[in-house]
């Protein structure tokens, strides 16, 4: 699996998950912490990367370019939460996912549940 972590995210997060043994690669890495979501969503794309996120704008950008790729998590209500835990949060939830993640899909995470939504989004009510 080959996440790009947005710059919402720590870079703590793309470390842990290279460790976990993922192909995770965080924004700063290319330049990109200025960058705005559309460039980030076109290099996700170009890569084949599942963008990982607490930004809720990419939900709406994926939804204006009716894409079926690429495949967004999003991390919510975890500002409390450091780099680690959130580390930990993912790994608990990536093999359960992994599937419709390849599809393509929006995937929520929250404390206490998961929620998926095929792409592409519209039409897709």
């Amino acid at each position: 699996m080959r996440l790009l972590v947005d710059n919402a995210l720590s870079p703590r997060v793309a470390e842990g998950l290279r460790q976990a043994g993922f192909d995770a690669v965080h924004v700063r890495d290319y330049g990109l912490q200025t960058a705005d979501d559309a460039e980030i969503f076109e290099r996700a794309a170009r890569e084949d990367r599942i963008i990982l996120s607490a930004d809720t704008d990419f939900g709406a950008l994926l939804a204006r370019w009716a894409s079926a790729k690429p495949s967004l998590i999003l991390l919510r209500r975890i500002s409390e939460r450091r780099p680690e835990e959130q580390v930990r949060l993912l790994l608990a939830n990536l093999p359960s996912i992994s599937d419709d993640l390849e599809k393509g899909c929006v995937v929520v995470i929250e404390d206490a549940r998961v929620r998926i939504r095929k792409l592409p989004i519209a039409g897709n009510d």
